[in-house]
């Protein structure tokens, strides 16, 4: 692991380390913001995966959201699975940043700005771990290996065929 990764991944862990932690300490609260959100998602997750036992009291899901975040921020910050990880983050900040800084409902011109504020500092989080996620240590993923197999096998067969259509015309050549 490279020094930039060794100090990036838990830095950008320390965040939903310390979100989750007050997110379980005061569930009771965060969880009448959350309603908004998980009204709407809910009904769509049942709907997904109806066989699926999902949680309906927006208490529960925050707990929940809560401790996915805990541990996809420890795993993220040993470097453990880490496009896992910070995928996985990545996902559950979207609606912890819906739920927690709507400030399009804001009135007050101060409350508003520090809303909108918190709401773009959550969205370059979700850009850092965007990048995460597809962070693949110098090493090529599937699917540049993938393509790179595809390369060389129509690189291959084009040699092949010339190979094949020389050597016929010199056995022609020999022939008469």
């Amino acid at each position: 692991m490279t020094p930039v990764r060794l100090i990036a991944r838990p830095l950008l862990a320390t965040t939903f380390f310390f979100g989750a932690t007050n997110a379980l300490k005061n569930s009771e609260a965060i969880a009448a913001k959350a309603a908004k959100v998980t009204d709407r998602v809910v009904p769509l997750a049942q709907r997904v995966a109806p066989g699926a036992p999902v949680p309906t009291n927006p208490q529960t899901l925050v707990r929940l959201n809560a401790g996915i975040q805990l541990a996809a921020a420890a795993a993220l910050a040993l470097g453990k699975a880490p496009r896992l990880s910070s995928t996985v983050l990545a996902a559950s900040l979207v609606p912890t940043t819906i739920a927690g800084h709507p400030f399009w409902e804001e009135t007050e011109p101060a409350a508003k700005n520090q809303q909108r504020l918190q709401f773009f500092k959550n969205a370059g989080v979700l850009g850092g771990l965007l990048l995460a996620g597809v962070d693949t240590e110098g090493k090529p993923g599937v699917a540049w290996r993938a393509r790179n197999a595809a390369t060389t096998a129509r690189k291959d067969a084009r040699r092949l065929a010339k190979d094949v259509r020389r050597e016929a015309k010199l056995a022609k050549a020999q022939i008469s």
